[in-house]
């Protein structure tokens, strides 16, 4: 899969949480918790503890909107796993015993947020691997104090319940969320073939009447003349060179080569141009600039043969103008910045 298509896949774009507002709410977090791990520390020893583990919980916050792919990738996920049981230890080992409030044990709120949009980013066996593991730290902590293992599991299991929301919640978007990327992607492929299919009509239509402009005043005359004279013969040579030259040179057809083109090929001289695509990416100014030298070379020809090409890309030289008359042959060159190369390159292929 492409990054585009990675990127339109992830399931942060459909909850939004590459939005401003979640953003806002990963700053609340993480400031709510200093606020808290800072007011309810037991003292000013105890502050390092408090401070270490907001900064885990607040990474793993960060993490969770920030990290790219659906599901998180792996180690991402590892490290948001052992987070809550890391953040809840550093703060039990200074916490006094008893405590003095719930809310002195902030990290098991904290590591609870993080392991429910775990499971929203597809890590559900891995967030309740990481509540099991915080829950047993809380288990261990009570009975080695000895507060009983009950009273670890009282002041722990009642975050057990936002994640077996999460966890249905998980089961329930997840699925809808990989339909509706399906139907996105349809629906782009869909607009993405109509539009081409407008564009090919567009083309097609602009080409016919352009056609009609140029050949219906020939043919029109043509169908109501007795006989064609010099003038008509050469207005149907010069209109089929004319054709001719926008299917095989259409980097040349601009107005003023067109007009030089045309008036060249009046005066008897034969001129053949190509186009080989090394003009497909070339600047405006640069186009411009060959488009003058290649009108001013045909106004200056009299008689002769005149092959303008434009060279493949990545040649030394962009276009060349070849103009032979009987033994008489002279090569110009034009670089890739309009400019007429002193010294024409003969190492190119043909």
């Amino acid at each position: 899969m492409t990054t585009t298509g990675a990127e339109t896949r992830d399931v942060r774009e459909l909850l939004g949480l590459r939005s401003t507002a979640a953003k806002t709410v990963v700053a609340a977090y993480v400031l709510t918790f200093l606020l808290v791990s800072t007011t309810t520390s037991p003292g000013p020893g105890a502050l390092l503890a408090e401070l270490a583990a907001w900064l885990i919980v607040s990474v793993g916050a960060a993490a969770l909107i920030l990290v790219p792919g659906d599901p998180l990738p792996t180690w991402t996920s590892a490290a948001l796993t052992v987070s809550g049981p890391i953040a809840v230890t550093l703060v039990l080992a200074v916490v006094p015993v008893p405590i003095d409030g719930l809310l002195q044990l902030w990290p098991l709120a904290a590591s609870t947020a993080i392991y429910t949009y775990m499971c929203v980013r597809g890590r559900t066996l891995l967030a309740w691997a990481g509540m099991a593991a915080t829950l047993s730290s809380c288990v261990l902590w009570a009975a080695r104090t000895g507060q009983g293992a009950s009273y670890g599991i009282g002041i722990s299991a009642i975050n057990l319940a936002p994640l077996l929301m999460a966890t249905f919640f998980a089961w329930t978007i997840r699925p809808a969320a990989r339909r509706i990327f399906d139907l996105r992607e349809q629906t782009t492929i869909r607009v993405a073939a109509q539009a081409a299919d407008t564009a090919i009509l567009d083309e097609r239509d602009r080409q016919l009447r352009r056609l009609d402009d140029l050949a219906r005043p020939l043919l029109e005359r043509i169908s109501v003349a007795e006989h064609l004279t010099d003038d008509d013969r050469l207005a149907c040579r010069l209109l089929e060179a004319h054709l001719r030259d926008t299917l095989r040179a259409p980097a040349l057809v601009a107005p003023g080569v067109v007009t030089a083109v045309r008036a060249a090929r009046a005066r008897g001289v034969d001129v053949i141009m190509l186009d080989d695509h090394g003009m497909n990416t070339t600047p405006t100014d640069v186009r411009d600039r060959i488009h003058t030298a290649v009108a001013d070379t045909l106004a200056a020809t009299t008689h002769g043969t005149l092959t303008i090409r434009v060279l493949p890309p990545h040649r030394h030289a962009l276009v060349t103008i070849l103009r032979s008359d009987h033994d008489d042959v002279a090569r110009v060159e034009f670089g890739h910045d309009g400019h007429r190369l002193t010294r024409p390159n003969r190492t190119d292929p043909p």
